[in-house]
């Protein structure tokens, strides 16, 4: 059994209090320890965490059945009854990081004053959409916009079935067309990406900047000062690999339902369990040769790809339908977002529990429970930036993005069921972008392109996710063994199988939100971390 003071994480010299210490313990501080097969590993999280997930595993294949009814339990309950902690906290998220942009702490410069950006805008861009919203624009881009459209006609608003806080809606198209578009891009964009912002925000800076591992317990240094480097931060690095492992299979799980249903679609290739699990087993071997790549050659290569490829979709969408269309249904959209925002944002007294509780309780805790490993990716990638830069960069870029990806692809299947295409309102929810994209030219094309974008998000999301996992068991380091790197990829597509057999996309769904329900408290607690952190750290002359 080594000393602890070999453990990867070290606490800093002097006093608890952040705004009393500068943290200069550096990285080059932090004493390496290689464990058994030359692993380069921080034992308890590591151990801890890599037995729970086996364990999991294991009892989940073994036992499908009983599986699937706890984790539909499971979901239904958390979603129910803490709806209004989680949109609570989201809002939170929201309001600090606008806060962060209007304020002077937008000043500090991530790794300090002299620090300059690693990646250019277009590399640093690719690879943050990438990381964060890649497979759920792919899976939700259509059947989303068309879920809440259909709905809003047939039911209206009113009654606890209903599924949003809109009256008047029922019957009425056009109402139902603007409200429609704005709940999905309210799922889409400030709330979830000031989420990522946040945690994003909170690993850059106390690593950069205060010389601290990058990991999160990292984060919570002025909060418990030194108890970070014992049980309590083991704890907190334990729950974000978990929020981490069972947000990415939820993704892992959606993209291969996609690409199954993409693949009957153009080639007849059967939707079935065993075609979910050959392609995860697939893609989690491509990404295994992305892994072995290394972030450069890999992650960012691969993002950049997937980029072109998906503006190129996105491009013919806009040339093929009215494209003045779109354009003005962007705007449109975007002051009916802002319009409903209130509304939809309410965390009290909501009487639409199909749309607060089945929608929107679960994407917070799925973006929550993403969060550690879309954060942590950022964080990697955004050294040299500005916080101001950083959020504006992190939260309203990709938010309008956002915007526009949904008004093209929402706004034009919604235009083809109001011409009488019902085939798109039948289609389950993995097939309906590709009948959307059968009732326009070069349908086959345009499939093939959308199965690509599907698989190759799969790849990036199980790549960046095993370096984000890697790192945090490895008690922040950034350089660690390739092998274990290998090792969290193939639990990441263990797990994904797992939870497809154990239960389908409402097992998928359920640990999500299981993950993410305890890791919303180490995000408010981090707020306040941040806000501190920025406190005691110089500003930067420009930005």
């Amino acid at each position: 059994m080594s000393d602890p003071s070999d453990h990867a994480v070290q606490p800093p010299e002097g006093p608890a209090d952040l705004i009393e210490t500068d943290y200069e313990i550096g990285q080059d501080n932090i004493q390496k320890q290689l464990g058994p097969f030359g692993l380069d590993i921080h034992n308890p999280v590591f151990f801890v965490s890599g037995l729970v997930i086996v364990a999991f595993t294991f009892l989940t294949l073994a036992l499908q059945d009983q599986a699937a009814e706890m984790f539909n339990a499971l979901r239904v309950t958390l979603t129910s009854t803490f709806d209004w902690f989680f949109i609570g906290a989201a809002n939170v998220f929201v309001i600090l990081c606008l806060a962060l942009i209007v304020t002077p702490l937008g000043r500090v410069r991530i790794g300090g004053r002299d620090a300059t950006p690693d990646y250019s805008y277009p590399g640093w861009f690719a690879m943050l959409f990438a990381a964060g919203m890649g497979i759920g624009l792919m899976f939700y881009g259509v059947s989303e916009p068309i879920s809440h459209f259909a709905s809003s006609v047939a039911e209206g608003a009113g009654s606890p079935d209903s599924w949003a806080p809109l009256s008047g809606a029922a019957g009425d198209p056009e109402a139902a067309k603007a409200l429609g578009m704005a709940a999905t891009i309210f799922h889409w964009g400030l709330h979830p990406w000031a989420i990522y912002a946040i945690v994003a925000l909170a690993l850059a800076l106390f690593s950069y900047n205060k010389g601290l591992p990058l990991t999160m317990r990292s984060v919570f240094y002025p909060i418990f000062g030194d108890r970070v480097w014992g049980w309590t931060g083991h704890v907190i690095d334990i729950l974000a690999v978990f929020a981490t492992l069972f947000g990415l299979a939820t993704s892992l799980g959606f993209g291969a339902a996609q690409a199954n249903a993409g693949l009957e679609f153009l080639f007849g290739v059967p939707v079935s369990d065993a075609s979910k699990v050959l392609l995860i087993v697939g893609i989690t071997g491509v990404a295994l040769l992305s892994v072995l790549a290394g972030l450069d050659a890999g992650v960012k290569r691969l993002s950049e790809i997937n980029m072109v490829l998906a503006f190129l979709l996105l491009l013919f969408v806009i040339i093929v339908r009215p494209t003045m269309a779109i354009i003005t249904g962007f705007f449109s959209n975007l002051v009916s977002y802002l319009e409903y925002l209130p509304a939809l944002s309410n965390p009290i007294g909501r009487s639409d529990a199909n749309f607060s509780q089945g929608w929107t309780s679960f994407y917070w805790a799925w973006w929550i429970s993403w969060s550690p490993f879309v954060g942590m990716f950022i964080a990697r990638v955004s050294r040299g930036r500005t916080v101001r830069e950083f959020i504006i960069c992190v939260l309203l870029i990709p938010s309008l993005v956002s915007v526009l990806w949904m008004t093209a692809f929402g706004g034009t299947a919604i235009s083809f069921v109001e011409s009488g295409v019902t085939a798109i309102t039948e289609a389950g929810l993995p097939l309906k972008l590709f009948v959307m994209l059968d009732q326009m030219p070069l349908a086959q094309i345009t499939s093939f392109i959308g199965i690509v974008l599907v698989i190759v998000f799969f790849v990036t999301s199980s790549d960046s996710g095993s370096l984000v996992i890697d790192t945090i068991t490895a008690g922040g380091k950034t350089n660690a063994p390739v092998s274990q790197r290998v090792f969290w990829a193939c639990f990441e597509g263990l797990v994904a199988i797992a939870l497809l057999l154990g239960g389908g996309l409402a097992a998928l769904q359920a640990m999500a939100v299981s993950t993410g329900f305890p890791f919303t408290i180490v995000l408010l607690l981090a707020c306040f971390a941040i806000v501190k952190g920025l406190m005691s750290e110089p500003k930067s002359d420009s930005g």
